[in-house]
């Protein structure tokens, strides 16, 4: 930042509930699209029904059921940020570079972090009521 310089505009619209409102619509909007539109989203849903599903026929605990509804948070939003990502750079540069594959690589890889770890609190969590059964 330059010295003086500053951190917020001044001259930003005011604060208004109208706009506020809006950017909630163009978020829904965003989510309907992603769900909609890519069919990784649409697996990710249908496992999300099922872990869901699974939670509640087990009897998952107050803390199971928010360890569950983060993980599946967790893996919806890295994938998200990574379609966004791959969106992005599709719409910039239609040409293949090793840099551009390096981007696209590093974004799936945090879909696939965030999955793995999903999958590890599933275990933790639905393991011990299986066996139970």
């Amino acid at each position: 930042m330059i010295q003086g310089e500053k951190l917020f505009d001044s001259k930003a619209p005011a604060f208004s509930w109208k706009a506020r409102l809006k950017s909630f619509v163009y978020a829904w909007e965003g989510i309907v699209s992603f769900f909609r539109g890519e069919p990784n989203a649409q697996i990710h849903l249908v496992v999300t029904f099922l872990v869901l599903v699974l939670s509640v026929t087990l009897g998952v605990n107050k803390w199971e059921a928010i360890a569950v509804v983060f993980s599946i948070a967790f893996v919806w939003v890295a994938e998200m940020i990574n379609t966004a990502i791959e969106k992005t750079i599709d719409f910039i540069s239609v040409e293949k570079h090793p840099q551009i594959k390096l981007i696209k690589d590093v974004a799936a890889g945090a879909v696939l972090i965030a999955s793995l770890a999903a999958v590890v609190v599933g275990l933790f969590i639905f393991i011990p009521k299986l066996l139970a059964l």
